[in-house]
């Protein structure tokens, strides 16, 4: 057995598209792994098969291990929002014959990393004038969409998971009316994850492509047709990198205008005045769009409250790992509580 300063960590990035999977060696830092692997969760039957499959690989012998998982995590065990996957930490911990296993939330995890950026893994969009000690707020636009918070409890901050990205969607502008009727005519329950994620791309772009205002080119149709996952093509051709779709502009949008103001739902509901910080896998890749003055408009469109929410810093987190380092910060912190390492 390892002692607690040298121990190996497992850390897990469970989302429901793929899973990141990488081991640190304590007294080396939570930087730079020792192995690094990533799979795709369709072609496992679950995560077990994945971790087996990673660590036969990396021939490594780990100590503990720490997953984030897209899905609430309650006594340890979680079923995936969109994958249909249970992780059980006690079931892992006996499977793989480790002497500790952490199941945790994947914006808990993204939260935890929050106080270990630096600016290199955060691009700006709003200076703003934190307060020390304020409340951060994370939001996390992926395959869905994921929200948590950190509070300061005096010593350091302390974070937790949230699901409000199930909560019901309310249109942030009259001229969104018309998409909420849509969804609500299609779906039982119209939340903001089903208009601001990846699945929700896909859904303004069949809303835009319902009300006949505009044409795409037959190459990009064309293309759509023949895709499994749309919203990579509609995303790259709003950028200007594909065949041209006028409804993919429109589409991406009412999606950066929908984050924006989610985002400040999220700012005035924890009063995030030490900042709020936008993760996930889409919000790098449409930066130029994130920063064209729609997201911080729809941000700061909250009356009389527009002013207090000028304050709060806004920043995109561009580190495309954070997710791992906090799931590593998260796993170290309890290890090294733990005497011996032992089961907590």
């Amino acid at each position: 057995m390892a002692t607690q300063e040298h121990a190996l960590l497992l850390v897990g990035d469970v989302g429901g598209t793929k899973t990141d999977l990488a081991i640190f060696a304590m007294d080396q830092g939570l930087r730079k792994p020792l192995a690094r692997a990533h799979f795709y969760n369709a072609d496992y039957a679950d995560l077990n098969s994945i971790v087996a499959v990673f660590l036969k690989e990396a021939a490594l012998a780990v100590d503990a291990a720490c997953f984030d998982v897209a899905g609430p995590v309650l006594g340890g065990r979680a079923r995936l929002t969109n994958l249909p996957w249970e992780v059980d930490a006690g079931a892992l911990r006996e499977t793989l014959g480790l002497q500790s296993v952490w199941v945790v939330n994947d914006l808990a995890a993204i939260a935890q990393a929050i106080p270990f950026l630096g600016p290199a893994d955060l691009q700006v969009l709003n200076a703003g004038a934190p307060v020390a000690g304020g409340a951060i707020a994370v939001i996390a636009p992926g395959t869905g969409l994921g929200e948590a918070f950190l509070v300061w409890d005096g010593v350091a901050y302390r974070h937790f998971p949230s699901e409000g990205g199930h909560a019901d969607f309310a249109p942030p502008l009259p001229e969104y009316m018309d998409l909420l009727r849509y969804m609500a005519g299609r779906l039982d329950h119209v939340s903001y994850e089903l208009v601001c994620s990846g699945r929700g791309i896909a859904h303004l772009y069949d809303y835009f492509r319902s009300q006949g205002s505009a044409q795409d080119a037959p190459e990009f149709t064309a293309a759509l047709a023949a895709s499994t996952d749309p919203t990579p093509l509609i995303v790259e051709s709003a950028l200007g990198r594909g065949p041209s779709s006028p409804l993919s502009v429109a589409a991406l949008g009412a999606f950066v205008t929908i984050l924006g103001a989610e985002a400040g739902n999220l700012a005035l509901k924890v009063l995030s005045t030490g900042g709020l910080f936008i993760g996930g896998g889409i919000p790098p890749r449409i930066l130029p769009v994130l920063a064209d003055g729609r997201f911080m408009a729809a941000f700061l469109r909250k009356g009389r409250f527009s002013r207090l929410l000028h304050d709060v810093p806004v920043s995109v987190i561009m580190n495309p790992d954070v997710a791992l380092l906090g799931a590593a910060h998260y796993a170290q912190a309890r290890w090294l509580k733990s005497p011996e390492g032992l089961p907590s």
